[in-house]
């Protein structure tokens, strides 16, 4: 069995040295070749490791802290193995002790590298990469507390789809505009694809029919999925558009959007109206005239007519249902 002492005082049992790097502070990461399999160990500032030989291929024991001097600064290539030894020690530590949250909080500042590289795959959008590399921390996170070291699968397997997934998820809860339902959103993404797609085949803009077709929906669903679309981008009522030339300076959205007239139902009830009115007698359009166009009373109406105010409001009922009844269309 040999021993190599390393810069900080720790000796390896049973490892040939094969290189060594020095970290500030003291700190040394060895790259140790074994008998048949090659393992990158990390030197530890307390009692020296011993092998355990309950854990074959396992470069520490499960006892004695692990300490690295500045975890960033590990190359993404000895940060992968390394991260096998600290799960491994996170695994046997207590959750909730000082050792336990060191173990925890250098697995991740190792793998941030992950999430920067995760964060490049995004960098065509508006976002701003330091906030997609917080949320891609966030999915990190989550990808240590939830490994499962007995499934055997490497982590960088295991922790790029959840970095990923927590960055999508950030932008399908913060980058539409209007919030639609989730179907929606996936949709929208085939519905581009499918145009795209239908577009550059037929060398036009694709009908819903076809688009239907290539999506294996509905027309109704597809016509769904485009309104929807509408609200992934939206424009203020308060930007500022050009007028045509300079005459018109500037104005904002809002003064281009019309109001409704309300003007507009009456002068729709006055065209209908007039027909109906042709078809009246002469006194009931006089009665018509004296009383809304004129504003008499029907003691007026009356007095004018030679007949009592009764008689008038009787007349008015009578004319007024007519009328009412042809509006309708059930006379």
């Amino acid at each position: 069995m040999t021993r190599r002492r390393t810069g900080s005082g720790v000796s390896t049992p049973g490892l040939a040295i094969d290189s060594a790097f020095s970290l500030e502070e003291g700190f040394t990461v060895t790259t140790a070749v074994a008998a048949q399999t090659t393992t990158t160990s990390e030197a530890v500032r307390g009692e020296p490791p011993t092998g355990d030989a309950s854990r074959p291929g396992a470069p520490f024991a499960s006892s004695g802290p692990l300490e690295i001097a500045d975890p960033q600064s590990v190359s993404p290539r000895d940060a992968r193995d390394l991260t096998k030894v600290f799960l491994e020690r996170l695994a046997a530590l207590e959750e909730g002790t000082a050792e336990y949250q060191y173990v925890r909080n250098t697995l991740i500042e190792m793998n941030m590298s992950l999430v920067r590289y995760a964060a490049g795959r995004f960098r065509a959008r508006a976002e701003e990469m330091e906030d997609l590399v917080q949320v891609g921390m966030i999915g990190l996170i989550k990808a240590i507390d939830r490994f499962d070291l007995s499934r055997n699968v490497e982590f960088v397997t295991f922790a790029v789809p959840c970095i990923v997934g927590e960055m999508k998820r950030f932008f399908r809860d913060t980058t539409w505009a209007v919030h639609v339902p989730r179907r929606l959103q996936e949709a929208r993404v085939e519905l581009a694809k499918a145009t795209e797609e239908l577009t550059s085949r037929l060398g036009r803009a694709p009908k819903v029919a076809e688009l239907a077709t290539l999506m294996n929906l509905s027309e109704e669903e597809v016509i769904e999925a485009q309104v929807a679309a509408n609200g992934y981008n939206t424009a203020s009522l308060e930007a500022v558009v050009g007028g045509e030339g300079d005459r018109d300076g500037e104005a904002a959205l809002v003064d281009f959007i019309g109001v409704e007239d309300p003007a507009l139902d009456l002068m729709e009830n006055c065209h209908a109206l007039g027909p109906l009115i042709a078809q009246l007698s002469d006194r009931d359009r006089l009665i018509l005239r004296l009383r809304f166009a004129e504003e008499k009373t029907q003691s007026q109406i009356g007095e004018e007519l030679g007949v009592s105010q009764m008689h008038v409001s009787r007349l008015l009922s009578r004319i007024l249902g007519r009328l009412r009844a042809g509006l309708l269309g059930t006379a």
